[in-house]
């Protein structure tokens, strides 16, 4: 395995450059004001996801008698 460069060492490998072209379109799309929002909701959403995910793996209240 190639040891990673300086290059590709951003964010999903994404170099500097790269990401404040990315930051830059969603400026534009959504607007300044518009980023928080879009990105509380994405934070919301994850947090949501995860709770779902980790309720489905407990076992339920019936699982748990029948062991």
């Amino acid at each position: 395995m190639y040891p990673q460069s300086f290059e590709t060492a951003g964010l999903g490998g994404l170099s500097g450059t790269e990401l404040l072209v990315v930051l830059g379109v969603a400026v534009l799309l959504f607007g300044g004001k518009k980023i928080p929002e879009v990105a509380k909701g994405l934070g919301e959403g994850i947090k949501n996801f995860k709770q779902a995910i980790k309720t489905d793996e407990e076992p339920s209240a019936e699982t748990k008698k029948q062991v």
